[in-house]
């Protein structure tokens, strides 16, 4: 996999080639500083929020244990503002009807879904996308190093990095599939969400494979600027496929249910067709979780935190937040 492939599939790239028959979204310029903000390993301090004052009720034991220190040196952390970038989202997410996907040139913050109130990618505000960022190791990977598994020695393409909000749309799992393209042929697909087993995509999985190999000849084949790389794409209720996506050719892309040596190879690549499939010409090999056996917890699952962690982290729940307190003061008495 080379510089120039990873280059190639930042959304802006690739957007305004296949903008027909794709989710509609808005590309904003990501100023260096709130990069530097995303990127702060402080304390997790969001901007933007705006929580109401929790006041206790006078007389009560939370009024005076909350007043937990009387150093006059104790700073309340206050999270940088960005007045012209966060009016720029704000008009971005209104007129992409009030919710959406946020992503940075290649990553979502998949892996951070846990620590949103509504634990989901749904955003509503600024506020709500700096939460998922600065939780996401994959946004910190795409700030970091986006071409960590690239094998050529050429210098790094010149980066300019954006924000991507994508129009909020109630995306089935169960109806998306990753596709993996090797010299311009489809080779493979994937169901995307193999960590789960799903009737419909085991009982409709030659008319899903005719679907998108229909598709993938129709709007994706040579347009693309690479011969090799990875999309993905979404089959509604009506059968008709939209895009989501494009991911490089190699080990940084998740290979789902295939495997990077299968895929580059292509060895023991149609061990699971029928001898008719496998001799049609172009035929992409097609793999989904057929059985309920095989279900496996989710990968994200490895990111989160406990849930005490996420309530002290958001707010949540105020009454966690005040016996944490008083256990810091209490150790500080200790001491």
């Amino acid at each position: 996999m080379k510089k120039e492939q990873v280059a190639h599939c930042r959304f802006s790239v690739w957007y305004p080639l296949f903008r027909t028959v794709t989710i509609r979204s808005v590309i904003l310029p990501l100023p260096d500083n709130v990069k530097e903000y995303l990127l702060d390993d402080g304390t997790l301090v969001v901007s933007g929020r705006e929580d109401p004052p929790i006041h206790a009720q006078e007389g009560s034991d939370d009024a005076e244990e909350i007043q937990w220190s009387d150093d006059e040196n104790t700073t309340t952390l206050k999270a940088p503002e960005f007045p012209e970038f966060t009016a720029k989202v704000e008009e971005a997410i209104s007129s992409l009807g009030g919710s959406v996907f946020p992503k940075l040139n290649w990553s979502a913050p998949r892996d951070a879904y846990w620590i949103a109130m509504n634990s989901s990618l749904k955003c509503k505000a600024l506020s709500d996308i700096f939460l998922l960022f600065k939780s996401s190791d994959f946004i910190t990977r795409d700030l970091t190093q986006p071409f960590i598994h690239c094998t050529d020695d050429s210098p790094d393409p010149s980066l300019d990095y954006e924000l991507v909000l994508r129009k909020w749309c109630e995306l089935i799992p169960g109806a998306e599939f990753r596709c993996f393209v090797k010299e311009n042929k489809l080779i493979g697909i994937s169901q995307r969400d193999y960590t789960q087993y799903y009737d419909h995509i085991a009982m409709q999985c030659e008319e899903i494979c005719r679907s998108i190999q229909e598709f993938f000849k129709k709007h994706i084949q040579y347009k693309f600027l690479d011969e090799d790389f990875v999309f993905d794409v979404y089959r509604d209720s009506r059968g008709k496929i939209w895009l989501i996506d494009f991911n490089p050719f190699g080990e940084v892309t998740d290979s789902l249910l295939f495997t990077w040596d299968e895929l580059t190879s292509g060895r023991n690549l149609k061990g699971d067709q029928s001898e008719e499939e496998a001799t049609e010409q172009d035929y992409p090999v097609f793999r989904c979780t057929n059985s309920q056996v095989t279900v496996q917890p989710s990968p994200y699952l490895s990111y989160r935190l406990p849930k005490d962690f996420v309530d002290l982290s958001t707010g949540e729940d105020v009454h966690k937040l005040i016996d944490f307190l008083k256990l810091k003061r209490n150790q500080q008495d200790d001491d």
